[in-house]
């Protein structure tokens, strides 16, 4: 009867703990730190100021950052003005020679091409602004020789842009 008794006491204060723990302890599995009375962020668009790409490049690299910092942080969304500002400009889009081979009848030439997309960011913290930030990110993907520059897919720019949104995202949010 005492042991009865006593397991649904255990059971009762556990049960209560487990209401309770949760709302004390803040989990992120992106590996973003809180911070204090930061609750919103905006994203201006990237200029291109490169002189190069595609039509479509400023607004692909606007929206990824857009997506994926709304996606990985529970800051809201604001058109200007949030306790986190990002803006920035595309640098370059360029191609150059990659994995460069011998050739017996022509000498050296390019066994692949590589496409390097490079974009200034700044990053403004209004609430802790020992955290602002302008650095330069680039990034990089390598595509077959015989493929023509002007047939690059919109899916493999896309790829190249993920990575640095994820460059800047780890230095700005997850403090990596």
């Amino acid at each position: 009867m005492i042991l009865k008794k006593y397991r649904l006491l255990v059971f009762f204060w556990l049960f209560a703990i487990s209401l309770v723990l949760p709302g004390c302890i803040h989990y992120s599995f992106t590996g973003t730190t809180p911070m204090p009375g930061v609750h919103t962020m905006s994203i201006n668009n990237f200029e291109n100021n490169s002189g190069e790409g595609p039509s479509f490049l400023t607004n692909l690299v606007s929206e990824e950052f857009r997506s994926y910092f709304q996606r990985n942080s529970n800051l809201d969304l604001v058109p200007n003005t949030g306790d986190i500002e990002i803006e920035g400009q595309i640098l370059s889009y360029n191609f150059s020679p990659a994995s460069i081979q011998n050739d017996p009848k022509n000498g050296d030439i390019a066994g692949a091409n590589r496409l390097t997309i490079r974009l200034q960011v700044r990053y403004r913290n209004n609430k802790d602004p020992k955290q602002d930030f302008e650095q330069s990110f680039s990034s990089y993907a390598d595509f077959p020789q015989s493929q023509n520059t002007s047939q690059i897919s919109e899916s493999s720019i896309r790829q190249i842009t993920e990575r640095m949104v994820q460059d800047v995202f780890n230095k700005s949010l997850a403090n990596w």
